[in-house]
């Protein structure tokens, strides 16, 4: 609705209410700067109008809207004012500009090609609390006349009038966007409650939020297993293949210090931040950033980082934060389930698997073994009529039978482990160690048995084998020392050989039985560290909380 042509004062006044009172029935944010332009070129009988809405630094032009000038002229003209030159001064000094020629001013830095003439000039600062949100322009007032004083007062009265009616559509649009992004959270909760293979729930983290953030990267940082470095467990958007598995410090990045501290933050720019390591945005090109830590509990279980905002101005609001905030607590809650689901699967599986072993050694224990010793027993009496010679090659291979059956059932659940314990157990195996190869093996226990779980013995001997295999098969070792010791609040175990060592980064993902080693520890609430290098033997640790 066009607010009528002004006759005389009182019908400018008229016109102003009226105007009012249709600006604060506007509550689309566009729509209302539209309104706003329009109703000052009526009001002042300005031949041009536009409005600049100022960039969030304050400093200059982001959006350019305008009133009077046609489309072609607008193409024709080509690059929007970014707020150079005389349209830069109520910018800089929040206060109305009256002149009677624009081009005649010094600051004018002039007319594109193509651009309309324009003589007479009123600038007025749009304030929303104390803060300048955008300047009124209006030029070529009719007959040619000069824009007078009570046109300024007219026009500032709009603009007050116009300061809240902004403020209201901006808390409008606010509140609608708000209640899209809950929805969407909700659909994505709903999606990430279904998904239980962890890569597969980290892709679909970063690609919803990608999408909620209408951010250029979104990337989900997990601790890795050394204990010192984040890795990149997923990346969706710009340069996400060259992102994906890329690792950084914990102790010299903002991913580790945003994980350490819990905290969320926003950075506007992350080159002037002295925290970020520079390597990945330097990567993606990116200049602004939003860090969000995945917390389940008390305890961080990775971290949210996205880079740059699409559009002219890449960086992050309060709004982004908050979505992502949210988005993160969901995520982590979903994350913290699809781990618990899995570690259930690794618990089910190796007391599965213990459970086979138990009954296959039992198995071979009292039928292959017995029907073996039988054998033996059943040679004496013809070696009696026979002789031992004829015979000879048959008791051979039955005792080298029965041996391998004895040291096969020791493999699979030794005895000693459920009969006397961890100490006992591992003494055993380290003597079959040392008389089956050229290896040195020394071990060293001192602990209480009560101070370790029927799991934790399970779960040390089974490493510990694990272990010693590999020492024979790969190490090229003369020795190996086992150290099993009592600490405050902790066991910890210590596998050390003077082997060829190797790059524990380069070892292929599963091999030397690393995976199963480590998620026994893992399971129950330990932890393992393998340290080694070419030429320098291997140390490996598991650490245990104690039982009592």
């Amino acid at each position: 609705m066009e607010p009528p042509g002004p006759v005389g004062e009182n019908d400018r006044l008229r016109a102003l209410l009226a105007t009012g009172i249709l600006l604060q029935s506007e509550l689309t944010l566009a729509g209302l700067l539209r309104r706003l332009v329009e109703t000052a070129v009526g009001l002042t009988g300005a031949g041009y109008g536009a409005l600049g809405v100022i960039d969030r630094a304050g400093t200059a032009l982001d959006e350019f809207i305008t009133v009077g000038i046609a489309p072609e002229q607008i193409a024709l003209i080509g690059e929007l004012p970014r707020g150079r030159g005389v349209l830069g001064v109520p910018i800089r000094e929040r206060a109305p500009l009256r002149l009677r020629d624009l081009a005649a001013d010094p600051r004018s830095v002039g007319f594109p090609p193509g651009h309309p003439p324009m003589a007479s000039f009123l600038g007025v600062p749009i304030l929303l609390r104390g803060a300048s949100f955008g300047n009124l322009y209006l030029t070529e007032k009719a007959g040619g006349e000069e824009f007078s004083g009570e046109d300024e007062d007219i026009v500032r009265l709009l603009a007050a009038q116009a300061a809240v009616a902004i403020e209201n559509a901006r808390l409008y649009e606010s509140a609608r966007l708000w209640s899209r992004q809950l929805e969407s959270l909700n659909e994505v909760s709903e999606a990430l409650a279904t998904q239980t293979d962890l890569p597969q729930l980290f892709d679909l983290a970063a690609s919803r939020l990608c999408e909620l953030l209408d951010a250029r990267v979104v990337m989900i940082q997990v601790p890795a297993s050394d204990g010192v470095s984040l890795t990149v467990a997923a990346a969706s958007g710009d340069h996400a293949a060259a992102l994906l598995g890329r690792t950084l410090e914990l102790g010299r990045s903002k991913s580790g210090r945003t994980l350490t501290r819990r905290r969320s933050e926003r950075i506007d720019s992350v080159i002037d931040d002295p925290e970020v390591d520079q390597s990945v945005p330097r990567l993606v090109e990116a200049s602004a950033a939003l860090y969000v830590p995945l917390l389940v509990g008390d305890r961080a279980a990775g971290v949210i980082v996205a880079y740059d905002k699409r559009g002219l101005d890449h960086r992050f609001s309060d709004a982004d934060m908050r979505i992502a905030q949210a988005f993160a607590s969901r995520a982590a809650v979903a994350i913290d389930l699809s781990q618990r689901v899995g570690r259930e699967a690794v618990r089910a599986l190796l007391e599965g698997q213990e459970i086979e072993r138990t009954r296959l050694a039992r198995e071979l224990h009292d039928e292959t073994g017995q029907a073996l010793t039988s054998i033996l027993l059943g040679l004496k009496p013809l070696e009696r009529q026979l002789g031992e010679g004829p015979l000879a090659l048959i008791r051979t291979l039955v005792s080298s039978a029965l041996d391998n059956v004895r040291s096969l059932t020791t493999e699979l659940r030794p005895a000693a482990l459920d009969d006397f314990g961890l100490e006992a157990a591992l003494e055993r195996l380290t003597r079959l160690v040392s008389e089956r190869s050229d290896l040195d093996v020394q071990l060293n226990v001192t602990l209480d048995r009560r101070e370790l779980t029927r799991d934790q013995e399970t779960a040390i001997y089974r490493i510990v084998q694990e272990a010693l295999a590999n020492v024979v098969k790969h190490a090229q070792a003369g020795s190996v020392s086992v150290v099993v010791v009592a600490r405050a609040g902790s066991v910890r175990t210590i596998i050390e050989d003077d082997g060829a060592g190797f790059t524990p980064d380069a070892v292929r993902e599963g091999a030397l039985g690393l995976v199963g080693m480590r998620e026994r520890a893992t399971l129950l609430a330990g932890r393992l560290e393998i340290q080694s290098r070419p030429g320098a033997g291997t140390t490996i640790l598991i650490e245990l909380p104690r039982s009592s």
